[in-house]
């Protein structure tokens, strides 16, 4: 299986950790989307899409990237992110924006998966933020585990 991660990661870094255990699993190349253009992502099996999280969605490079691409026939894709608060209701919410710009175009989102992630924005940077050590040990294995049943399919 051929596999590319589109990662855009700044702040802490927290969801390229994330795109390094996936793509640890997949054997996948990961690039973020100033190095990518709409045009590099054919000849891919599966692809992921990845970023933080910023006010209920991922961050806009990574947004504006997938919005770039072309339509699409069934080409799989998943979804990942780091943010400061996740649930399983709450990933799902943040990935709405996304998964809606993919589906449209016609690719097929095969998975989700969300971590907490080291978070120091606005007010949060005067209390030495939340989530520190995050992503942590349990948050690579569960991205190793998520990747795992990507593999599997």
């Amino acid at each position: 299986m051929k596999a590319l991660i589109c990662v855009y990661s700044y702040h802490h870094k927290n969801t390229e950790k994330i795109a390094s255990a996936i793509a640890g699993i997949l054997d996948a190349e990961v690039k973020s989307p100033q190095d990518l253009t709409p045009a590099d992502i054919t000849g891919y099996d599966l692809i992921g899409f990845g970023a933080g999280i910023d006010s209920g969605k991922h961050y806009k490079p990574l947004l504006q990237f997938a919005d770039s691409l072309p339509a699409a026939n069934g080409q799989k894709v998943f979804i990942f992110s780091t943010a400061g608060i996740t649930s399983e209701k709450k990933v799902a919410k943040d990935h709405r924006a996304l998964r809606d710009i993919l589906s449209g175009k016609g690719y097929t989102v095969v998975g989700d998966f969300g971590c907490k992630g080291f978070n120091t924005n606005s007010v949060l940077k005067l209390f030495g933020g939340m989530n520190k050590n995050s992503p942590n040990a349990d948050d690579i294995k569960a991205a190793e585990a998520f990747a795992n049943t990507l593999k599997a399919e």
